[in-house]
């Protein structure tokens, strides 16, 4: 018989929160390179996301237990497919990497202004890609 390991393959992501580049925590500022523009960035009670014109900065925080912080970076040329999803006060961005490694980033307690600031940054996303 035969056992396979199971290895998380999607990462999720929820997000409720706009966050002035000011207002972040210095552990997240110092992951955004001189060259590069902050476009928006988002919180929840425990996790950063920083979108500059280049890349996508995830803190992945866990304080239950063992308190850890995995930063994920990505590049925005890494994406190889992606969408929105607009649904009744959520909007869910799904990005497929080169590598096979996927992430759902999900916006929460969304209004129709906030919508459209969240598909504004998508097109910034896709814009950089090129």
């Amino acid at each position: 018989m035969a056992y396979i390991k199971f290895k998380e393959l999607t990462k999720y992501f929820d997000l409720k929160t706009e966050v002035k580049y000011e207002d972040l925590p210095d552990y997240a500022k110092e992951y955004v390179e001189d060259n590069e523009k902050v476009v928006m960035s988002y919180k929840n009670s425990k996790d950063y996301a920083v979108f500059t014109n280049r890349k996508i900065i995830l803190f992945d925080r866990d304080t239950l237990a063992v308190y850890y912080k995995k930063i994920h970076i990505i590049p925005y040329v890494s994406i190889s497919t992606s969408a929105i999803n607009f649904k009744p006060g959520k909007v869910e961005l799904l990005f497929s990497l080169d590598s096979g490694y996927q992430i759902h980033i999900n916006f929460i307690d969304m209004n129709h202004d906030k919508k459209e600031h969240i598909k504004a940054l998508y097109k910034i996303i896709m814009k950089s890609k090129i």
